[in-house]
């Protein structure tokens, strides 16, 4: 076995840096959501992936690729979703196994009511901070992280097919 890679000062002091932003990022972001639109920042996630598919539909497995929830998450999520009346779920046309989520129009709304808040409270705790360069920079240093994580497609990945 080898011997264990401990972090130097340096290291730690990013790493620690690191964890303590990406924490109060989350819990400024839900605070917000929760505050003026009474979302949790998960269904926020949800309604985004699905107004930037085609039809604006999903199936279930692809939402919960795309959105990286397990499958108990995602369907928790979407029995409070459908009672807001904001996404259905219907069988899939051609293959009657699969399951289509799909944005109605007052999810829609929702969402669109929703993003300006939320996009002021990112620009202000993730962008405004940085120059344009360092933001290219950020950019750069998650992709490289990113590429080196063995893991399904993020939130941010693109979608293949909505409907397939």
């Amino acid at each position: 076995m080898s011997e264990t890679r401990w972090l130097d000062d340096e290291e730690q002091r990013t790493w620690r840096a690191y964890l303590s932003t990406s924490h109060l990022l989350q819990e400024a972001l839900e605070r917000q959501l929760q505050r003026d639109s009474g979302m949790p920042h998960a269904y926020y996630m949800i309604l985004v992936c699905l107004s930037e598919s085609p039809g604006r539909t999903m199936t279930m497995t692809q939402l919960g690729v795309v959105t990286q929830f397990s499958a108990s998450r995602l369907s928790h999520a979407m029995a409070r979703l459908e009672e807001k009346g904001w996404v259905r779920r219907v069988k899939h046309h051609e293959d009657r196994r699969a399951t289509v989520a799909e944005l109605t129009d007052e999810g829609f709304k929702a969402l669109a009511e929703a993003a300006p808040g939320h996009v002021e409270e990112v620009r202000r705790f993730l962008f405004d901070p940085l120059t344009r360069d360092q933001m290219r920079q950020f950019h750069d240093i998650l992709s490289t992280i990113l590429a080196g994580i063995e893991c399904p497609p993020t939130f941010t990945a693109p979608v293949e097919e909505a409907t397939a």
